[in-house]
């Protein structure tokens, strides 16, 4: 009489679970760029609505004084209410050069920036000129060229 057999052997199990294992590795490690690259979109975009929310308070009198940019000397930090359109972002890493920042504007201009992940030397700027981008080794946005934005012209 023969008996016939049920289920897995242990090293059928093992080989299958190598190979799963493997696969995902492999998977995870390809996934690594695109989620620089969503980072990146995401710091793209709460730049712009940043620069929404300052355009917005420059003509609002309840947000600031008429014709005026929120003042940025003392910096803004992630959780500051520009007027009542937004409150300043957080980065999505908020670590090392992967934060938001600003420099120290006026009431006449701003620029707010932000290193990107996925391009080496590469800053996103808004200001009051628009917004940017800036690949250049050694370069930080300042008031006089806020990736090239010229704000204080």
């Amino acid at each position: 009489m023969i008996k016939n057999k049920k289920g897995f052997t242990l090293i059928e199990l093992l080989v299958v679970i190598a190979v799963i294992g493997m696969l995902s590795s492999i998977v995870l490690v390809s996934l690594g760029p695109a989620r620089k690259k969503s980072r990146d979109a995401r710091r793209q975009a709460d730049t712009r609505q940043v620069n929404t929310a300052m355009e917005m308070c420059y003509d609002d009198i309840a947000c600031n004084a008429k014709e005026s940019y929120v003042d940025t000397a003392a910096g803004v930090a992630a959780g500051t209410v520009i007027g009542t359109y937004l409150t300043a972002p957080t980065d999505p890493l908020n670590t090392g050069n992967q934060r938001y920042m600003w420099t120290d504007g006026t009431s006449q201009y701003y620029c707010f920036y932000v290193q990107l992940e996925s391009a080496a030397n590469t800053w996103f700027c808004g200001s009051n000129k628009g917004t940017k981008e800036k690949t250049q080794a050694t370069y930080t946005p300042s008031n006089t060229d806020c990736c090239g934005l010229n704000v204080t012209n």
